[in-house]
């Protein structure tokens, strides 16, 4: 029989956090991947200045500024007539080292942290690991059931805790007593990839079409680029004809039609773009005796404002800080994991309020063909901040720390170099 003391499932960003900050703070932990590697593209690359902090108290910093990244110093959405770009976020007004979002391939991140938390005496990472079901023992949740998918074997892993760390698909959400409240969301996103040119914008670049919008994260020698579409209209769409679809996506990106003549072409295929059905919800409760959910698995967020790894990551860092030592003196509970939601429920609940008032006032109407400045809020609202600049530090610091910045288990601290 196999035994860890913290099974984590899933080794996205929040998995792999988690695992890292209990090693270092001596939890013995497991961290299961069902696939074989983290190289997978399409994934949100935001690594927001709370995680560089992070980071950088984890003797990281110089590590991770040797991978190749852009930084991003400023939020703007398209607020009035023709989706004028208003800035709303002024990241660069923060203080401090770290007053921008670094734009890296989240890949890049996570074979970091693993090879970082592999250095751990008490940490494991096993890919290819699919986790099937958990193990139930008198209305506890004592560890999980699995399958390698390389050789097919099953297998048990019991553990004192096991958190759910695998996304809106997780296996927990499927526990009526957590209770999944869904909210409607008005999009879709199509994802794709266009070659960068020499002379193209750099960062995040985001442009505004005939009923859709579009978010471009620039990754060296091409464009990563998202369309988002209305709820459902994904067949519709591809019906209209993928060359009809890319002259719409040209015309709503002016600097594109200024490039070279000879640029290549987009998406040949509609095979080459992939449909991303957009969802927002969370748990009523994010644990149960033996159990924790963080990350998408406790709260799917809407990718408005690309925040999602962001609270990922500082739900981790918060579990950590809350359950390290009882993991390790073997005394953790309940109560212990209901700290640590109520510790990060306030900030997905702002934040999700925040991408509905988004959703309702700004994407949905431009989505639907109408301007987002009806009955006038939204703009004065953007007029405001563009005219009180001291003002763009309240949104600005809330996309780049949440409502308050997490720390880590000072256990789990280095120092760079």
């Amino acid at each position: 029989m196999e035994r860890t003391t913290c099974c984590v499932v899933g080794g996205g960003p929040a998995g792999m956090v988690l695992g890292l900050l209990l090693a270092r703070a001596g939890v013995e932990v497991t961290v299961l991947e069902k696939h074989g590697d983290f190289l997978r593209d399409f994934r949100g690359d935001t690594v927001h200045p709370s995680t560089l902090r992070l980071l950088d108290d984890l003797g990281l910093a110089d590590r991770f500024a040797a991978l190749p990244q852009r930084h991003v110093h400023s939020i703007q959405l398209p607020i009035g007539r023709g989706g004028e770009l208003f800035t709303v976020g002024e990241i660069g007004s923060l203080p401090g080292k770290y007053n921008y979002v670094a734009m890296v391939p989240q890949w890049d991140l996570l074979d970091l942290l693993a090879d970082e938390a592999q250095r751990e005496p008490t940490f494991r990472l096993r890919t290819d690991t699919e986790v099937t079901s958990f193990l139930m023992e008198r209305g506890r949740v004592t560890g999980v059931r699995y399958r390698d998918r390389a050789s097919g074997s099953t297998g048990e892993l019991r553990a004192t805790l096991t958190v759910a760390c695998d996304g809106r698909g997780s296996l927990a959400r499927d526990l009526p007593e957590l209770g999944l409240q869904e909210f409607a969301c008005p999009m879709d996103v199509w994802w794709f990839r266009l070659p960068r040119e020499e002379g193209d914008p750099q960062g995040l670049v985001g442009n505004v079409g005939e009923r859709f919008l579009t978010a471009m994260i620039d990754r060296g020698d091409y464009w990563q680029c998202a369309a988002l579409i209305p709820k459902g209209a994904d067949a519709k769409c591809r019906a209209e004809g993928l060359d009809r679809f890319l002259a719409a996506f040209t015309e709503a990106t002016p600097w594109m039609r200024r490039g070279p003549a000879d640029r290549e072409p987009g998406p040949r295929s509609w095979d080459e773009v992939k449909l991303l059905n957009v969802r927002m919800d969370r748990l009523r409760r994010w644990h149960r005796p033996g159990l924790l959910c963080i990350g998408d698995a406790a709260h799917a967020m809407s990718p408005v404002f690309g925040i999602g790894i962001n609270l990922a990551v500082e739900d981790a860092v918060a579990a950590a800080r809350h359950l390290a030592r009882p993991l390790r003196e073997g005394t953790v509970g309940l109560a212990d994991v209901r700290a640590v939601q109520r510790r990060r429920w306030p900030t997905t609940v702002a934040t999700q309020g925040l991408q509905r008032i988004a959703h309702a006032r700004v994407i949905g109407p431009l989505l639907q063909g109408r301007s987002p400045a009806a009955g006038g809020e939204p703009l004065r609202l953007a007029q405001v901040l563009t005219k009180a600049p001291w003002l763009k530090r309240a949104p600005a610091y809330f996309l780049a720390y949440g409502a308050g910045r997490e720390r880590p288990p000072a256990e789990s601290l280095r120092r760079s170099g």
